[in-house]
């Protein structure tokens, strides 16, 4: 298979394995997606799950988190890692949503990735998730399987995903890049298949023998 061959194929069997997909991130509106996915960073997708709901409880937007003090925040979201980082963040983008987007997350990347903590993955899954716009969230769990597919010889998350945006109907991006994850999460980890085991990779390299070595975001 050439590149343009294997896309077809992992696109066709990932909409064959997951034709509905749902977002592992808990949330009930753009706020909440926006926070959720700051505290994503470094961690689990089910430990945010669990940490959010009391975050939640107290503050659901931008007025009343701002309201909370920062240590409150703090205590509640330090599970989910870089506590002081994060809490800082939340606190802080809370404040500048209502002092310049009257309290809403602002439908824009550039206006999104100047917030506290947003960075382009984070503005990507916003607009992706809570706006519907085409975008391509890759962390280094796409990267990483991007390498293994021979999809990709990028360097770094965003060289992946210019590669995977030229490789995949722009229609497909929302949904593509989550299926991608939980494909990976499922059968393709980072401390498994290496690039071996899984039917995706048999499939696009039958005669590959060597684990992969992937080059890290």
């Amino acid at each position: 298979m050439n590149k343009i061959e294997r896309a077809k194929y992992i696109h066709k069997k990932l909409n064959k394995i997951y034709p509905k997909i749902p977002i592992p991130l808990n949330h009930k509106n753009k706020f909440e997606l926006l926070v959720a996915v700051l505290l994503s960073a470094q961690c689990t997708d089910e430990r945010v799950n669990q940490v959010t709901p009391l975050l939640f409880k107290k503050a659901n937007n931008p007025l009343l988190m701002k309201k909370i003090p920062l240590n409150t925040i703090y205590k509640i979201i330090k599970p989910c890692g870089l506590g002081p980082k994060k809490s800082r963040a939340i606190y802080d983008l809370s404040r500048i949503l209502i002092t310049k987007f009257n309290g809403k997350v602002p439908e824009d990347f550039i206006e999104l990735e100047k917030l506290p903590g947003v960075g382009h993955k984070t503005a990507s899954v916003v607009m992706s998730q809570g706006f519907g716009h085409p975008a391509f969230p890759v962390d280094t769990h796409i990267h990483r399987l991007a390498q293994r597919w021979g999809l990709t010889s990028g360097k770094n998350v965003v060289e992946t995903e210019k590669d995977l945006k030229n490789l995949f109907p722009k229609q497909s991006w929302n949904k593509l890049h989550l299926q991608i994850i939980y494909y990976g999460r499922e059968y393709c980890s980072a401390r498994a298949c290496y690039g071996l085991e899984c039917e995706i990779c048999n499939t696009c390299y039958p005669r590959r023998k060597k684990p992969i070595k992937t080059i890290k975001a």
